[in-house]
């Protein structure tokens, strides 16, 4: 399965919002009433404008079949490391257990690797039992505790 990765445009922004609410969690918290609600565009804005952030989509043969973000956060441990962290990574339903998520990944580890990160990262919601499984998979450990304050 030949695919293609490129930084996401602003043509982009309805599918990758259609891909969010596919998720079982997404459904609960997106929206994709056209035209799309002014926070979705000033947050594609200000990830597209931040250098150290990467909203991809990944293609097949012209079709948008997954998405994540990819973000770089410099900080002072490790030397003055650079950490990658990976979220929103979304893959079509119909695209769904092909491995397709597996390749995704392998190229998300390369990406990160080649902008010089010591360590790429994530989140997963701990209803994501399955989700949990494939990142073991990939390698992933839980090796710390995330704790989270709702705001709003």
């Amino acid at each position: 399965m030949k695919l293609t990765y490129r930084l996401a445009t602003q043509e982009d922004l309805v599918e990758i919002v259609r891909l969010l609410l596919e998720d079982e969690l997404g459904a609960e918290r997106e929206n994709l009433h056209l035209p799309l609600t002014d926070s979705y565009q000033a947050a594609f804005e200000a990830i597209t404008a931040d250098r150290n952030q990467e909203l991809t989509v990944v293609e097949r043969a012209g079709e948008i079949v997954a998405t994540y973000q990819l973000s770089f956060i410099p900080y002072l441990t490790y030397q003055g490391g650079l950490r990658a962290q990976v979220e929103a990574v979304r893959v079509k339903a119909s695209y769904r257990g092909q491995g397709l998520g597996t390749t995704i990944f392998h190229q998300v580890i390369e990406r990160a690797k080649s902008k010089g990160a010591h360590l790429l990262q994530l989140t997963t919601d701990k209803k994501r039992a399955k989700a949990k499984k494939f990142y073991d998979a990939l390698g992933f450990v839980a090796s710390h505790e995330g704790m989270k304050l709702h705001l709003r």
